[in-house]
């Protein structure tokens, strides 16, 4: 059984992936109207990750008989001064992101849920690696710039990335 703390904290968690989702959709719809469509495509992707991560706390809470709670969504940000500010943007969000998963790996050894905290080590690796993308990403832009054709190229590199 789910020790009510964790149910709390993992509720919050799907919550925070549907953001997350959410962001990134956003920054699709950005890109799309800024002409990046590779970069649009990058943001699709991840969005469906984001869904998939939500989902992973769904079906967790429901397998150790739980109760889900859906909250309510925050509307993300739809207006960025410029790619840079976007990638920024997720990778600042993905820090936040590690940080929540980091209080519940806490909240879940402080229940002795070791259930719990072997179902999180998933997203702690999970984190890094996201982290890690997006940070690439940041700095590629700050190395190449905003203009020119090195961003029309990462542009078609991002929309490479498969689903």
């Amino acid at each position: 059984m789910l020790p009510k703390k964790v149910e709390t904290g993992f509720n919050q968690q799907i919550k925070n992936e549907f953001d997350s989702a959410y962001l990134y959709l956003s920054a699709a719809a950005y890109f799309m109207a800024e002409n990046l469509e590779g970069m649009a495509h990058w943001m699709q992707v991840q969005y469906g990750e984001e869904v998939k991560h939500a989902m992973k706390f769904y079906d967790e809470i429901h397998d150790r008989s739980g109760r889900v709670e859906l909250l309510a969504l925050a509307k993300p940000k739809a207006q960025w001064k410029s790619p840079m500010e976007v990638w920024k943007d997720a990778y600042k969000h993905e820090r936040f992101i590690t940080g929540k998963i980091d209080d519940l790996a806490a909240l879940a050894r402080k229940e002795g849920d070791n259930a719990a905290l072997e179902f999180l080590q998933w997203f702690v690796d999970e984190q890094v690696e996201e982290e890690q993308q997006v940070l690439k990403i940041v700095q590629t832009l700050e190395r190449i710039g905003e203009g020119g054709i090195a961003v029309t190229m990462l542009d078609r590199e991002l929309g490479q990335r498969k689903e």
